[in-house]
């Protein structure tokens, strides 16, 4: 990941590649493209990951065409694993455990995420009412994390994630309606690649799995505008405002442009690949 700081938020959803056995680099495929210079099977070490679980190229990725890299984040999964599940053994120094602990990742990764949200909600103070259940599916989301790979491999994550998604929603609902206007158009899940959305007012709307793929948002207001799971690549945030928009992650901030006038929440740091 290539930004000025890490993220914001809880230290242990920090990725923190010295704790981790480079996973990202191993357990996950990624095919050749615009975002990466070549092909790669899950499972496959990357041709860069270095014996001491380090990439070899991680100053100059953008450059070598490895971009997707820099736009990546595991939210601390790949230390979870790495250090709690697998108690610090390996998968070079214990070949037998490569399977389990790449399966076991993207399971973690997820719950992680899960947990981000989980625990920015906590911090809504309209979401108060929902308090109580927030906390225990984040405290039940964190146990998930913790269980050996055998219990993690037969997790129902859609099932969770359904559960979490629902109250995320009513929070979401909650703080959207404080907006202090009549809230714009839901946009939930609208195909708005390539969209004009040039100084839009979206103060409040919901942009939650929307495609921005593109989108020019420049100077848009974003506040309070909910974009769980919205694809903000390569859109454009040139002197947006998403000051306390919901639910923003750092891939997502990764994976846009924008510029030093952007106003970014809290959570998030602006990329270093800005400017």
């Amino acid at each position: 990941m290539e930004t000025t700081a890490g993220p914001a938020g809880p230290p242990e959803l920090r990725a923190d590649c010295a704790d981790c056995f480079g996973l990202c680099c191993v357990a996950l495929p990624f095919a050749a493209s615009a975002d990466f210079a070549v092909d790669k099977a899950a499972g496959e070490p990357c041709r860069s990951l270095g014996t001491d679980f380090r990439c070899g190229i991680h100053t100059r990725l953008r450059r070598s065409g490895f971009s997707g890299c820099t736009v990546y984040d595991c939210f601390g999964a790949g230390q979870k694993v790495s250090q709690v599940t697998f108690g610090g053994v390996d998968w070079r120094t214990a070949p037998g455990t490569a399977g389990a602990m790449f399966a076991a990742f993207p399971v973690v990764r997820h719950l992680h995420e899960l947990l981000w949200y989980l625990d920015e909600a906590l911090t809504l103070e309209p979401a108060r009412p929902l308090h109580a259940g927030l906390r225990a599916l984040l405290d039940e989301t964190e146990e998930l994390t913790r269980r050996d790979p055998a219990a993690l491999a037969a997790l129902d994550l859609a099932a969770h994630r359904a559960r979490v998604g629902e109250l995320l929603l009513r929070t979401s609902e909650r703080v959207r309606a404080g907006a202090g206007r009549r809230r714009a158009k839901d946009r939930r899940g609208a195909d708005l690649v390539g969209a004009r959305l040039r100084g839009a007012e979206l103060r409040g709307a919901s942009l939650r799995g929307a495609l921005l793929i593109a989108a020019d948002l420049t100077g848009a207001d974003l506040r309070q505008t909910d974009l769980l799971g919205a694809d903000l690549r390569d859109a454009d945030l040139t002197g947006a405002d998403l000051t306390g928009c919901l639910f923003l992650t750092q891939p997502q901030v990764n994976a846009a442009r924008g510029d030093a006038v952007t106003r970014l929440p809290a959570r998030v740091h602006r990329p270093a690949h800005w400017g």
